[in-house]
């Protein structure tokens, strides 16, 4: 399950934590929020630090699509059914802003870019409806967008909105770029370093005291701390209850049919995403992404894998898989990001999430907003997605909702672990939850090796379930997931499950 982004990538050597080492600034993530975020702020002359648990580009954005658009699917219409125009106009703005940015650093940091067409497509009729809507938002955002009736693929479409001069990319060398500068500048980025929470030197966020920052390799302080970690790993914002954790798969395939060229996203269910993906070898691949589904909520994943494939290969009948992967993305209920302060008052504590599977833009406009705010300084766009927005309260019967939906998760966890007997031994790839002498106790088999854990998510205590098709632990409340021998892979947790 690697990406063909992260496919023959060497680790770099590990940077020994400065224990006790001060920074002006402490980014946590070196995804393109963090790492952006930290350009920016190294460009000041402060002292940045970017402090990453895994490995550059180990969770969303080495595992995106590298699609760089205004046109994003349906998201302007879903956007405006729940705010307007002016919050619409507001998120093409960021969006347009973040693209300039990214395509202008490419440009100067000799990273390739393809340019190609966006297009939303449905090939049904309610999504043709869908499509209709999102051409006419887009109209009215001011995207010179057009609406089409056929397209290079291989099927009828009943309509489909168009954008012409979108970009799409490798994420990897885009991250490596930003790391080298960070560097030059004097910043330092360390990875294999998980950060476990943020505590103060003195009483008062708003004071001039640092604030101090817990890793498993020690603690440093910064004047500032940005959370660039996909789902924020600091519980207070409460940001956990106010998005969903949504896996989607992917795979790269050869194909003896035409290559479509342009960026395709399906406004059907399930949504299909394609583009092309040209490596330095010369060989070219169609990407397929698509068939998700919430975090530990959509039975058997193998099975969203299988219907991939399947939907691939009718489509395209001499496809040959060269690889295949997923990714976790997540989504506020009032559709819009979250990037800011991570609570009023705490100026000096930001975070930013939320950009519903479109970071490649949504990123860079979080960096861009996040740096002006610690630099002093302010854009109009960015009042639209801070944490405390007023907009918010629209969107409680959805977040009612969802938080009841996780008590029920909750509740069935514990009942399905109270009666179940102890899980013995699993076959390859397989794995079972139950309770031994009172406790409940969790196993699997992966690559010949049974493990062993405590099937309790340390984040709010939650029962994992098995990931079949990534032979990993997913917890149904809030997304986070770990290794088979219960190490962390995503938050919000902080730490493993308990070996047992």
């Amino acid at each position: 399950m690697t990406s063909l982004w992260l496919q023959d990538r060497s680790p770099e050597p590990t940077t020994d934590l400065a224990r006790g080492a001060r920074y002006d600034h402490v980014v946590i993530g070196a995804g393109i929020t963090g790492l952006v975020t930290a350009v920016l702020l190294a460009r000041s002359g402060a002292t940045v630090a970017v402090l990453e648990a895994r490995h550059r580009g180990a969770v969303t954005t080495g595992n995106t699509t590298g699609k760089v658009s205004l046109l994003q699917g349906t998201r302007l219409s879903s956007i405006a059914s729940h705010h307007g125009m002016r919050a619409v106009n507001d998120y093409v703005a960021a969006n347009r802003e973040g693209m300039e940015w990214l395509l202008r650093y490419c440009a100067d940091s000799g990273v390739d870019v393809d340019r190609e067409s966006a297009i939303t497509f449905a090939a049904g009729a309610d999504g043709a409806k869908t499509v209709r809507s999102e051409f006419r938002v887009a109209r009215e955002a001011g995207l010179d967008v057009a609406l089409i009736d056929h397209t290079e693929l291989p099927f009828a479409v009943q309509a489909a909105v168009e954008l012409a001069d979108q970009a799409q990319l490798d994420p990897m060398p885009l991250l490596d770029a930003l790391a080298d500068e960070v560097r030059r500048r004097g910043g330092t980025v360390i990875e294999g370093v998980r950060v476990t929470g943020t505590s103060l030197l003195r009483p008062a966020l708003t004071s001039r005291g640092d604030l101090t920052v817990s890793t498993d390799r020690g603690q440093v302080s910064g004047g500032s701390v940005v959370v660039a970690t996909g789902s924020p790993i600091l519980d207070r914002g409460a940001h956990f209850a106010r998005l969903t954790a949504q896996r989607s798969y992917a795979g790269a395939f050869e194909i003896d049919e035409p290559m479509p060229r342009s960026m395709y996203l399906g406004a059907d269910s399930p949504s299909v995403s394609l583009r092309y993906a040209t490596r330095s070898d010369g060989r070219t691949f169609l990407l397929v992404g698509g068939f998700g589904h919430e975090v530990a909520r959509g039975g058997s994943e193998r099975s969203h894998v299988d219907d991939l494939l399947t939907w691939t290969r009718r489509t395209f009948p001499s496809a040959r898989l060269h690889a295949r992967w997923s990714a976790q993305d997540y989504s506020s209920f009032d559709q819009l990001p979250y990037v800011g302060p991570v609570l009023p008052g705490t100026d000096r504590v930001l975070v930013a999430t939320g950009y519903a599977k479109w970071g490649m833009t949504n990123a860079v406009a979080a960096g861009l907003a996040m740096s002006a705010h610690l630099l002093g300084g302010d854009i109009d766009w960015a009042r639209t997605f801070r944490n405390s927005r007023p907009s918010q309260a629209l969107s409680l019967p959805s977040a009612a909702s969802a938080n009841a939906s996780v008590g029920l998760h909750m509740a069935r966890g514990w009942a399905k672990v109270a009666t179940s007997t102890g899980p013995g031994t699993p076959r390859e790839g397989e794995a079972r939850t139950g309770h031994r002498g009172g406790k409940p106790i969790a196993a699997c088999t992966v690559e010949g090796a049974t493990h062993t854990v405590s099937p309790v998510c340390p984040h709010l205590f939650g029962i994992v379930e098995w990931n079949d098709a990534e032979k990993s632990w997913d917890c149904p409340l809030h997304g986070s997931r770990f290794a088979a021998d219960g190490a962390v892979l995503e938050g919000p947790a902080t730490s493993p499950l308990t070996a047992m």
